[in-house]
């Protein structure tokens, strides 16, 4: 009878133990986390590890168990967490949602309503974020909810009038992108505590209407997004937020599809945007991946016309004018192939065009938040320079 038992005892004491390193990962990042399930890490090594020895647990449990009913649960439960691990490694890789309340689509712990934020008096530590529906009087585009950053300074009073930059993100994508992995909050909140809690005021507005669309913000049968960007975004941030007007102390960047939208937004609209920032763009307008296919983006964004096209092609724009007043910021990673070839072509045509351009090639660096982030970090301080806070730390690198 007791050789019968120890294998039961054995396994009994191997899920004791598994459940145990359970229990201790769980509170290593609710720690972390500051005790909010929201802000739990998913792409560092206690959540992998957790991942790791649940699946283990239901491997273990499905060959110690007798009963055939608990193999079977045992097995579904491996299969899943195998999946689930699969899937949580391809999302560290490409470096998407770090945080739980990403995965799961859930409200941010620190995202505040509109109406407390403009009643309150007293000056935070760190800035705030805020969701808001920007009216789409001009376009009628229906678009998700933007979200804003006001540093402390704003909390102020009387409240300052300071400048802005709209942060734009890619496809798939939404506004909370920039807030999440693209950590635009953490790297304003830096800035603003080296700047006696002055930064730019953050505007990430939805520029697709749904999380795989791809209008490439031109108006277009998916939508008018350019006129949302360039006049119902600035009409509503102005009147609401109490900022600098468009011009000089505007800046619009964006990451992926949206570096690609800010390139071509600021060349299009100079009086709007005075500096931009690219950051792993494609050439210009393409629904597809590559630079070279511009056939599809001219029969699905601009209804055949190869004019329409070209209208807002940044090599077209830059080869068409000058434009002594803008500023332009590229960065992306020599890994990541057609954006790296459309940021060569575009930085040489950029300089002769007029721009003050700043260009940063990532080594190794791939198609991740990771590159997208550290942009938005390199470059704030001499967007925000040009924009009217001056930075002693201001570089701007060329190639």
């Amino acid at each position: 009878m007791t050789s019968r038992t120890r294998p039961v005892v054995g396994t009994a004491r191997v899920i004791a133990a598994l459940a145990t390193a359970v229990a201790l990962l769980v509170v290593v990042l609710l720690v972390a986390a500051d005790g909010d399930p929201r802000d739990v890490e998913v792409t560092g090594w206690a959540f992998h590890a957790l991942l790791g020895v649940l699946l283990v647990l239901a491997i273990v449990g499905a060959v110690g168990s007798r009963r055939r009913a608990r193999r079977v649960f045992g097995g579904l439960a491996a299969v899943l967490l195998l999946l689930l691990n699969v899937a949580a490694g391809v999302n560290t890789y490409v470096d998407y949602d770090r945080t739980l309340g990403s995965v799961l689509g859930v409200e941010p712990a620190d995202e505040a309503p509109l109406a407390r934020l403009l009643r309150q008096t007293t000056v935070p530590g760190s800035g705030e974020i805020t969701p808001v529906t920007i009216p789409p009087r001009r376009s009628g585009f229906t678009a998700r909810p933007a979200l804003v950053y006001v540093p402390p300074a704003w909390f102020h009073r009387p409240r300052p009038k300071l400048p802005v930059i709209v942060l734009l993100h890619g496809t798939p994508g939404t506004p909370s992108d920039w807030f999440g992995p693209g950590l635009a909050a953490a790297t304003a909140d830096a800035f603003a505590a080296a700047h006696g809690g002055t930064a730019p005021i953050l505007v990430a507005p939805d520029i697709n209407g749904t999380e795989d669309a791809d209008t490439e913000c031109v108006d277009s049968p998916l939508g008018r997004v350019e006129t949302a960007l360039t006049e119902d975004l600035p009409a509503f941030v102005t009147s609401t937020f109490r900022t600098q007007p468009t011009g000089r102390a505007w800046a619009v960047a964006g990451l992926s599809e949206g570096g690609s939208c800010a390139t071509m937004l600021a060349l299009r609209h100079p009086a709007t945007f005075g500096t931009f920032g690219d950051y792993a763009g494609l050439a210009g307008p393409r629904v597809g991946d590559t630079n070279a296919d511009t056939a599809s983006t001219v029969t699905g964004l601009f209804g055949g016309s190869e004019q329409a096209f070209r209208a807002h092609e940044p090599a077209s724009l830059l080869a068409a004018r000058r434009y002594p007043r803008l500023g332009g910021w590229f960065e992306v990673g020599d890994g990541d192939g057609e954006p790296y070839a459309a940021q060569q072509t575009l930085v040489p045509l950029a300089r002769r065009a007029g721009i003050t351009v700043c260009s940063v090639v990532v080594p190794g660096g791939a198609h991740t938040f990771d590159v997208f982030s550290q942009a938005f970090a390199d470059s704030l301080p001499w967007i925000a320079a040009r924009v009217g806070i001056p930075s002693p730390e201001v570089s701007c690198p060329q190639p």
